[in-house]
């Protein structure tokens, strides 16, 4: 049998067959299990009572006070199924509440690792959670923008346009170079701040927004992006004890005219870089 990949995310509930176990918690509350199934059929899912009739997904709650099969690994047998699916080469993606949370509400969700028992036991199912575990999204793509057809709207929106091209232009560049160098772009989680582009590189956070400088002023655009990407920071720093791993990036689509900007950014903890060397990343 050939093995089933994944890249690591759950990317939709649609076409999906689901099963839960455990007590599903969705941001610190108790979603009951008709809730649950309610909530995933809107998403086009269908859900089973059981690890039965083509499972592809596990939602994994909380076990305690469960019985379990597993004792090493707290796994109940709906876990250990799973585990032997993915022995057999196919993949059963499981998430936890908080990843359900996420599809329902309509972005990706992370598949968790399901280890193999540990000597001396224990090992959990899910993922160590990290500064960037309930941050990042999914990994980021540069979209197409197409242009408007002009003389069909009663604005001229081609100045727009081109500001959008070159935005999704600079995008796509900041992805291949950052992939470059092995590091992994993302876009943002559901609970987090609605940045351009996330990455981590060792136990440093960087939140970038990314603006365009065609058809338009340049210092109203470095203005906005300034401000917009220090509400970032601010908000993820809030929420993980004011760390001083979050990093705020700006992202332009090529060197600013005014020198001046470099200093201000400097200036407040801005790392200011630009397309198409991305200096300083």
């Amino acid at each position: 049998m050939a093995r089933q990949a994944c890249d690591g995310w759950v990317h939709g509930l649609k076409g999906q067959t689901l099963c839960f176990t455990g007590k599903v918690v969705v941001d610190g509350k108790w979603m009951v299990r008709s809730e649950c199934v309610r909530r995933a059929r809107q998403r086009g899912a269908t859900t089973k009572t059981d690890f039965s009739g083509g499972v592809g997904l596990v939602v994994h709650g909380d076990l305690a006070g469960k019985q379990v099969s597993d004792m090493r690994r707290n796994y109940s047998d709906t876990l250990v199924a799973a585990v032997h699916e993915r022995g057999l080469g196919r993949h059963v993606h499981v998430v936890n509440g908080d990843g359900f949370g996420s599809l329902v509400h309509g972005f990706p969700a992370r598949c968790l690792e399901l280890r193999s028992p540990a000597r001396g036991g224990g090992a959990p199912v899910v993922v160590p959670p990290n500064v960037t575990f309930d941050v990042l999204g999914a990994p980021l793509q540069a979209r197409r923008s197409g242009r408007h057809a002009v003389r069909e709207l009663k604005v001229d929106l081609s100045s727009l346009d081109e500001g959008t091209a070159a935005h999704e232009r600079t995008v796509g560049a900041l992805i291949k170079h950052m992939t470059r160098r092995g590091v992994e772009v993302h876009t943002f989680a559901r609970n987090s701040p609605k940045f351009d582009a996330g990455w981590a590189v060792g136990k440093e956070l960087f939140v970038a927004e990314v603006k365009s400088l065609t058809g338009t002023t340049q210092d109203q655009q470095i203005r906005l992006g300034i401000g917009q990407v220090l509400d970032y920071a601010h908000q993820l720093r809030k929420r993980t004890g004011n760390s001083p791993s979050i990093r705020p990036v700006l992202v332009l689509e090529k060197k600013p005219a005014d020198d001046r900007w470099n200093d201000l950014a400097k200036a407040v903890g801005i790392q200011l870089t630009w397309a198409p060397t991305f200096r300083g990343l």
